[in-house]
């Protein structure tokens, strides 16, 4: 099969496995996806982040070709989706937030036929089956009927059956939801895997930890519009500086500690979430030694100090005004600030 995905993949492109301009999808007065532009470079793996409802799933669905645009355009790999859909389904794999497979079959019985369906001979089939399911950890339950699955066991089988052919662009939609951290922690090595071996990713998820841990480049979406974009560092440099942990002994100093920093640091304070801790964004790191030696001539005994980077929480809730898991408003934004939050 690569012989054909190299003769698909259009070289004129510019390296680009997936440019999407103005993409608009509505449903009813709904506008699910309103505006979105986003430009995949192939070999990496490209994380869309946010909440339930942000328009993550219509995104995807739009260019996989299974939903057809209302506004816009969007090419894989140079080969438009709407007029060059066939060929386009053969440079793509999808993999759904719910397992796509017989219930009434075993795990070993479904990736054959899946195998099969594909053009694979009937001992490639089996062995490629038996590849797939020793690599997600379901050799155990190959026979088993996937009615006995638990959700974890089906998000994998899932995703193995979505690998089968492994091709150029796989579209991963939430792929670890329901799965327990080991077994995330696996699919992310997977994930990688895929990358290393030729593959382009293009993953939705709402958590952030997982954004940070695998994407190279960050489409932030909210209300079906991007309002941001940019790797990590640069999305969490783009809300501001680092901030400054303290972890008091005597939970009494707590007032005293925050009122020396507003005088030393020029900077409010706020109460963490972990008990007697104090944090304070670091504009001039210059006076965080006159902090240190203020706290001393007040007799103000640490725990312990920390510098941390912001994380892509503070980063979600600074540009759209609420978590990433949660669609209510927090307080009042602009969520169609694409450009200003683009970096």
């Amino acid at each position: 099969m690569e012989h054909v995905y190299r003769k698909e993949i259009d070289p004129g492109n510019g390296g680009w496995a997936v440019e999407a301009e103005g993409l608009v999808k509505a449903f009813g007065s709904n506008r699910a996806v309103d505006g979105v532009d986003l430009k995949v470079r192939t070999g990496s793996i490209y994380g869309v982040l946010g909440p339930n409802g942000a328009g993550k799933t219509t995104t995807i669905r739009m260019l996989a070709t299974l939903l057809r645009p209302d506004a816009g355009s969007a090419r894989i790999f140079g080969h438009d989706v709407a007029k060059e859909s066939q060929i386009v389904r053969q440079l793509i794999g999808v993999t759904g937030q719910y397992a796509s497979v017989d219930e009434s079959l075993s795990a070993t019985e479904n990736l054959i036929i899946f195998s099969r369906l594909l053009g694979l001979g009937r001992k490639e089939a089996k062995h490629k089956a038996e590849e797939l399911l020793e690599e997600f950890g379901l050799s155990e339950a190959a026979k088993r009927p996937l009615k006995n699955f638990s959700g974890g066991m089906r998000r994998r089988l899932d995703l193995a059956a979505s690998l089968i052919a492994q091709p150029p662009l796989i579209f991963l939609d939430e792929p670890t939801t329901g799965l327990d951290p080991r077994t995330r922690s696996q699919m992310w090595d997977t994930i990688r895997r895929l990358v290393k071996t030729g593959s382009t990713v293009l993953l939705t998820t709402q958590y952030l930890d997982e954004a940070d841990q695998l994407a190279d480049r960050i489409a932030v979406i909210d209300l079906g519009r991007v309002v941001a974009e940019g790797t990590v560092d640069e999305l969490k440099a783009s809300v501001g500086t680092s901030s400054l942990h303290l972890k008091v002994q005597n939970p009494e100093d707590i007032g005293n500690v925050r009122r020396t920093i507003e005088q030393v640091l020029h900077v409010p304070s706020q109460l963490s979430s972990e008990a007697g801790t104090i944090t304070a964004p670091m504009a001039n790191a210059d006076l965080v030694t006159d902090l240190l030696i203020a706290l001393r001539a007040e007799d103000i005994h640490l725990i312990e100090m920390s510098v941390q980077k912001p994380t892509l929480d503070e980063v979600f809730l600074t540009i759209t005004g609420h978590g990433a898991k949660s669609g209510e408003q927090q307080t009042a934004h602009e969520p169609y600030k694409a450009k200003e939050a683009r970096v």
